[in-house]
């Protein structure tokens, strides 16, 4: 009996990849020109080679540079590099940047947080009988959705900040701190979510909430001081290319060990980057060589499996889905910017420094698409929502730019350009330079 031929991937994956990489920067390019973060043209080239529009208007190219044989594989590779960039958030994550800002950040990030929470709540529990797919619970439906509406993308203010002059401002230095403390707070959420959304029952979910806490432990007790001696002799002992082996061998294992937890990879490698020593020149020189490759050739490949499961079309012409659409979009955007608005307000800023602070942490970029492909791997939302959700990533970190250049119109230039709690020697962070 003859065995049917297994088709080769690496052909079609020869093809593929070079025209995502390609297209992403192009798109990247193009959106930048326009004012807006690289990262918009990339979420918008992953959509348009989506269903949404390359596979409407001609499927048999769609079906030719994506075959389903090369699907898993294009698959692989772009969590490959979400796994790097995890580490790399990680890694230049700067609690430092808290200095002087603490008081006023906490009380932004976590107000950033709470509002979201309460009104992805109440949003989740209307949409649960529309959008939730068979056999989901309402309890791990309405969490994912209520953390979905928290998420704030860090590496994106980041750009935003620095494209714009404003990284070293008062205003800049505190969205920053604000960021950053969103940033752990809405991972440990979501991880507690996964956690609930494995498990099948209570009991199990506190095992794995234990397991986790005992993994971050070890991390910061154990990891991270063997981490720093090594370190230290990396400089005068061993060559760069050891030092790539050591750290992209450290975030893969963190990473396994995390997934076999059952709170994902991606914690583990973030959990890596936060743990691994930062200043030394071996480690900053390995870092920038995995951000030269990770970010523009494989994360392109990630935005393309996100664009590949978004079709605009599942929402059809029923004015029920689009009017769900838009609720999604005004409570997202009332929870950040409203809850950051007020939050920085009651604690003493003018109200367009503020509305600047909401408008920022309401920008949600590549973070809220991991977010939201760790909910449909994990089978919490469906296909529909998750593409109703994928554009209210897209259009609030599009709107992000415009908002501040309104909102801050005739007055970056009085600011001043000094640094609040962050030392004028500080390098902007190399992540914010590619996202």
């Amino acid at each position: 009996m003859a065995v049917a031929a297994v088709p080769d991937p690496l052909t079609p994956l020869l093809v593929a990849v070079p025209v995502v990489i390609l297209a992403c920067r192009a798109g990247a390019q193009l959106l930048k020109r326009l004012g807006q973060p690289p990262v918009v043209g990339e979420i918008l080239v992953g959509i348009l080679f989506g269903p949404s529009l390359l596979g409407w208007l001609w499927p048999g190219a769609q079906a030719w540079l994506f075959p389903q044989s090369a699907l898993p594989y294009i698959g692989v590779l772009g969590n490959i590099g979400l796994l790097v960039f995890m580490f790399l958030v990680g890694l230049e994550l700067d609690l430092k940047s808290l200095r002087g800002n603490s008081r006023t950040a906490v009380a932004v990030s976590q107000a950033g947080i709470a509002l979201p929470l309460l009104l992805g709540t109440l949003l989740a529990l209307g949409m649960y009988g529309d959008f939730a797919p068979p056999g989901t619970g309402k309890l791990p439906f309405v969490l994912f959705i209520a953390v979905s509406m928290s998420i704030t993308a860090f590496p994106v203010l980041a750009r935003i900040l620095t494209d714009r002059g404003l990284y070293r401002t008062r205003v800049g230095a505190l969205a920053m701190a604000s960021a950053a403390v969103d940033d752990v707070s809405a991972w440990c959420l979501l991880a507690a979510v996964v956690a609930v959304t494995k498990s099948s029952s209570p009991l199990e979910a506190l095992t794995t909430a234990g397991y986790a806490l005992v993994f971050a432990a070890v991390m910061f007790l154990v990891v991270r001081p063997l981490l720093a001696r090594w370190a230290a002799r990396a400089e005068r002992r061993y060559a760069d290319g050891v030092v790539l082996v050591v750290l992209f061998s450290g975030l893969s294992l963190a990473a396994y060990a995390t997934d076999r937890i059952g709170v994902h990879a991606l914690f583990g490698a973030f959990l890596f980057g936060v743990v691994t020593p930062r200043g030394s020149r071996r480690i900053e020189a390995t870092a920038a060589r995995m951000r030269a490759f990770a970010v523009p050739v494989l994360l392109p490949l990630f935005f393309v499996s996100t664009g590949l499961k978004t079709d605009i079309g599942l929402l059809g012409g029923s004015g029920t889905q689009w009017l769900w659409a838009g609720a999604v979009l005004v409570v997202a955007v009332a929870g950040k910017w409203g809850g950051g608005t007020l939050a920085a307000r009651l604690s003493g800023r003018d109200w367009r420094d503020s509305m600047s602070l909401g408008a920022l942490m309401n920008c949600r970029g590549l973070t809220e698409l991991i977010v939201l492909n760790i909910g449909l791997g994990l089978g919490v939302i469906g296909p529909g929502l998750f593409t109703v959700l994928v554009l209210m990533a897209l259009l609030t970190t599009a709107m992000t730019s415009p908002a501040l250049t309104r909102i801050r119109k005739g007055i970056d230039e009085d600011l001043g350009r000094e640094p609040a709690g962050i030392g004028q020697d500080e390098p902007v962070l190399e992540i914010a330079r590619t996202r």
